[in-house]
This record gives C-alpha cells, structure tokens and sequence, in this order.
C-alpha cells in the first residue's frame, strides 16, 4: 500500500496529497524504470558508477518547470563527464520530445514517469490530486545513495540551485 501524505506539497498555499515514503539523504536510491523521448526504457542502474542529478518538475510547459529545466541544461556543460543529468515528469514521452526540441535542451535526459508513476510512488513524489510529480531536486552518489534530496514545499517555487550543484560537486569527490 502507497502512503498518502495529505499537505505533501501546496500550489499558492493550496495543499496537494503526495503519494510515496518520504526519501533522506544517506538512503538506498530505489531503481526506477521510466521512458525516454524514443520510448525507450531509461533505469538508473543503466548510469551506476556515476553521480547522478535529478531535477523533478510538475510540468515542463510551465514558467517555473521551464527555468529548472534550462537552468540544469545550461549547468550540465560545466559538470564533470562522470555526472549524469536527468529531469522527470510525467509527461508523455512525446510531449517532452517535442518540448526539448523547441528549447534546445539538448546536455540532459528528459525522461517520463507517465506509465505507471513507479518513480513518483518510490520516491514520493506522486501528486495524488493532479497525477504528476512534486518538485524535487536530488543527488545520487556512485554508490547509489542519496546525497542530497529538496523536495520543494510549493509547487510554484524553484528549488536550491546552488545548494544541489555544490552537493553535485561533492558527490564526484567521494
């Protein structure tokens, strides 16, 4: 059974029930399977040995979702080649395809929850209400345990930038 937590995130205030167990840092990062812009299955375990950055957004057509992603696109030039960067929704594939396409994201994989929200409920962040993910941003370590995780309390907010890219930088030291 999924736990639900009701007031897991807020949109303006408003509070949205979260479905998925709380993740903290020093945790076992859960495997997930999820789809690229080709429908092709996407798991972590296909990057093990890499830092992995994960940038969790609602809906890519949105102003903010549309900042973190290019944000952490613009980022990924700069990161060390054994740092995998990734976004998710739950988006359909195609839709996040053609998204990409219009604005040139092009250093990072985009990759769907859409079919079965398996990475939403592992990592709790499946947005009962809506059927998409909480805003979230997390640094998966070589040894694939959590090293940082933000789970944004408002969906209209961005994240730490900042506060993820020095735990990125971190992560590729140990």
């Amino acid at each position: 059974m999924t736990i639900e937590r009701e007031s897991g995130t807020t949109i303006h205030g408003n509070p949205l029930t979260v479905c998925g167990d709380v993740l903290n840092v020093g945790d076992a990062a859960p495997e997930f399977v999820l789809r690229n812009k080709d429908m092709k299955n996407v798991k972590l375990s296909d990057s093990a040995g890499q830092v992995r950055l994960i940038s969790v957004v609602p809906n890519l057509q949105t102003p903010v979702c549309d900042t973190q992603t290019r944000r952490f696109n613009e980022e990924a030039a700069m990161l060390p080649a054994n740092v995998a960067v990734m976004t998710v929704s739950a988006e359909h594939p195609i839709n996040q395809g053609n998204w990409c396409a219009a604005a040139g994201i092009e250093r990072i994989d985009v990759l769907s929850d859409h079919y079965d929200m398996n990475f939403g409920d592992a990592y709790g962040l499946n947005i009962k209400d809506w059927r998409l993910l909480q805003r979230a941003v997390m640094v998966i370590g070589k040894d694939d345990t959590i090293k940082y995780i933000e789970y944004v309390p408002e969906v209209s907010q961005e994240p730490d930038y900042d506060m993820a890219l020095a735990m990125v930088m971190q992560a590729t030291l140990g």
